[in-house]
């Protein structure tokens, strides 16, 4: 399927040369003022500015669509995240501000032990509502694809449950 994307108010980060930026080059975000898109099976064939349309794509396929001057960003791709838990630990990260070790937060109560706790006393229902709102908040926030890693269960049937999840 062909689809073109048309008066696009910018289009975001496009580059011509795959390169790693550092640093600096990063403050530097490329855009195309008034642009269009052209999608063929899932793979971007062509993009420019609407004036050279004409030229980059002479024939017009079936699915044109409007983006009536909206914006169009590239998503990120988190491929490593733990999506599934019971509760945070932000009392935890005030404790290593503050200077404590990580065993000492663990000797009172913290740590992946306490993870591990709260994720298998959680029923399934629990993990997946909440881990459901996470993924909607991430997707909200630009994430396109996420790879979502178990890890907190530390038992086969607490890693079996959050694969459930």
């Amino acid at each position: 399927m062909t689809t073109l994307i048309t008066h696009i108010r910018q289009l975001v980060n496009v580059r011509e040369q795959q390169e790693l930026l550092r640093g600096r080059a990063l403050a530097h975000l490329l855009v195309i003022d008034d642009a269009f898109i052209l999608v063929e099976d899932g793979i971007i064939a062509e993009y420019g500015p609407m004036y050279e349309l004409a030229v980059k794509v002479p024939q017009l396929p079936k699915v044109v669509l409007e983006a009536g001057g909206q914006f169009i960003l590239p998503a990120w791709c988190d491929s490593h995240t733990h999506l599934v838990f019971a509760s945070t630990r932000e009392e935890e990260f005030i404790d290593k501000i503050r200077g404590m070790s990580y065993a000492e937060i663990a000797a009172k109560g913290g740590g992946i032990l306490n993870s591990a706790n709260k994720l298998n006393a959680a029923s399934e229902d629990e993990l997946f509502n909440s881990a459901w709102a996470r993924l909607e908040e991430i997707s909200k926030l630009g994430t396109g694809a996420v790879e979502i890693k178990s890890g907190y269960g530390l038992t086969v049937e607490g890693e079996l449950k959050m694969l459930r999840v």
